[in-house]
């Protein structure tokens, strides 16, 4: 189905951003992309939930192509793609925090935990800690290894 047509069959806010970046690969992928610094199709493939080629290839070309990534060569080997966010996936860093938030709150095995002095800091004030984390991220900066505890 087409972007457009999905955006016709409902124009309910939640729907949209389901749509564009709900689902469980694709946001493992925005996951490593902040927290853990990746950017390359290889380092996504590494992560342990275990992506399937087809499933990793399809969410970043679904990202690439509701404008939440964007999709580089590397200069230094001309066969490998470097993924960044845009603005536009930059602005869902809160929304990931805010993710982070919950699991903190409801999963007792949470590895919220490693990173505790972050989730501190997002539950005092999401909106500042995010704009920090979206210059960091914007630099290609991995922000677990700034808030390990």
């Amino acid at each position: 189905m087409k972007k457009e047509d999905r955006r016709l069959r409902s124009h309910c806010p939640v729907n949209f951003g389901l749509e564009a970046f709900g689902d469980r690969w694709a946001l493992l992928i925005l996951r490593d992309i902040i927290f853990r610094g990746k950017h390359t199709y290889g380092e996504f493939l590494k992560s342990e939930e275990g992506f399937a080629t087809n499933i990793l290839a399809s969410r970043l070309d679904n990202l690439v192509r509701e404008g939440i990534l964007v999709r580089e060569g590397d200069e230094k080997d001309g066969r490998r793609s470097i993924y960044t966010l845009t603005q536009k996936g930059l602005d869902l860093i809160p929304i990931i925090f805010e993710m982070v938030l919950w699991s903190a709150k409801y999963d007792e095995e949470s590895e919220a935990r490693r990173i505790a002095r972050l989730v501190e800091l997002i539950r005092d004030d999401n909106r500042r800690i995010s704009l920090e984390a979206i210059e960091r991220v914007r630099r290609g900066e991995a922000l677990v290894p700034l808030y390990l505890s």
